[in-house]
């Protein structure tokens, strides 16, 4: 009897082994795509761009935003950075240097060092400045946790501006083929620890 139940369970772990390896391109998709929420472009009053970029990518989407009449101006949001250069100067700098005008971009500059803290912050100085409309800009996997964090932040401050999502490209992540590179595992590990232990308040 204690034999065909361990049988049981064996065969039950094999197969459900096997069909998590057959399935496998379709469930790491999945987590990929769970990672992304994009709005796509509409009129509001600014585009935020989140810190943590790089590459210049979340810069570049939202300075579009303003070429193509979408937004007036981008506020970047930045932490204190490197040798005491504020990231959001740097960005900016970065935006000028790529032959975007200085005057399309305002520093909001502070000292989050997560996107919990940094949603904070904006949403601070969204509110002070009556802010009713913004774009959220930041990288597609970071899309759907900024989001969230930053829905919460409004209903616990009693309110604040709708917010419309829109996903800037990332060269380490492509949510359908993310496990080809390494740049993508951690990427999607990181971003779905970050969502995980976020949930719980961590």
């Amino acid at each position: 009897m204690v034999l065909r139940r361990l049988l049981r369970i064996t065969i039950f772990i094999a197969a459900l082994a096997l069909a998590c390896f057959v399935t496998r391109n379709l469930w790491l998709a999945g987590m990929g795509w769970a990672l992304v929420h994009n709005d796509g472009p509409a009129k509001a009053e600014l585009a935020v761009v989140l810190a943590g970029d790089y590459t210049g990518e979340r810069l570049r989407t939202a300075a579009e935003l303003v070429r193509q009449g979408y937004v007036p101006r981008v506020l970047v949001s930045g932490p204190p950075g490197f040798y005491g250069v504020n990231e959001a100067d740097a960005a900016i700098r970065f935006a000028v240097a790529n032959g975007y005008p200085a005057e399309w971009f305002l520093a909001m500059r502070h000292r989050g060092f997560s996107t919990r803290e940094e949603v904070a912050a904006l949403m601070g100085y969204l509110k002070a400045q009556q802010v009713h409309r913004i774009l959220l800009v930041t990288s597609d996997f970071h899309t759907a946790r900024s989001r969230r964090l930053f829905l919460a932040e409004a209903r616990r401050e009693g309110g604040g501006p709708d917010v419309r999502v829109v996903a800037a490209p990332d060269y380490s992540f492509a949510s359908g083929q993310w496990w080809h590179t390494r740049e993508g595992q951690k990427t999607v590990f990181l971003e779905w620890t970050k969502t995980v232990t976020g949930a719980f308040g961590i």
